[in-house]
């Protein structure tokens, strides 16, 4: 199983993510961040990304001021920087989007701890579901999002879910 807590597991994957992993390290954003828990989400973990996907980034801070304090000093260098506040599930939530390189991040954080955010838990579910469903099942997923579905309508769809495709893979059961 891959421990997806740590980005070293990137050092060994496709191209693509070793090329993540090298911008990540270079801008030094999980040193940067690791007070907050960080852990890379999304698809570029498991192997779903395509031209445009961006990296997300979890985070868990105690204090929304404090952690938005530390994103704008050590982000706004970054092209395209954005900062915003909003609620998330009920939940006060700081964004953070910008380009690295040719990566754009999105830094998403909430008084929440990682491991329990929506977007982690959605990973762990559909990497389990690829790891059972196997290649031509990934290569459909990745259709669809060449296709404009977004990743979580995009499983829902395969795997006929009904209602919202993002509580939908929440509540999918692995067998």
């Amino acid at each position: 199983m891959i421990d997806f807590g740590n980005i070293r597991y990137l050092k060994n994957g496709n191209e693509r993510q070793k090329r993540v992993y090298d911008v990540l390290i270079k801008h030094q954003i999980f040193d940067i961040l690791v007070e907050f828990d960080p852990i890379l989400t999304g698809t570029f973990p498991i192997e779903i990304d395509i031209p445009g996907s961006d990296l997300d980034i979890c985070c868990y801070f105690r204090d929304a001021d404090d952690f938005a304090e530390l994103i704008k000093k050590s982000f706004c260098k970054h092209t395209d920087f954005l900062l915003s506040e909003t609620y998330f599930n009920h939940q006060k939530t700081i964004i953070a989007n910008f380009n690295v390189e040719d990566f754009e991040i999105e830094i998403f954080a909430q008084n929440i701890p990682t491991r329990n955010q929506n977007a982690f838990r959605h990973m762990l579910i559909e990497h389990q579901i690829l790891l059972q469903r196997g290649e031509e099942f990934r290569r459909a997923i990745i259709d669809l999002k060449l296709k404009g579905e977004k990743t979580e309508p995009a499983f829902a769809k395969l795997l006929d879910l009904k209602g919202n495709p993002y509580q939908a893979i929440l509540d999918y059961n692995i067998h």
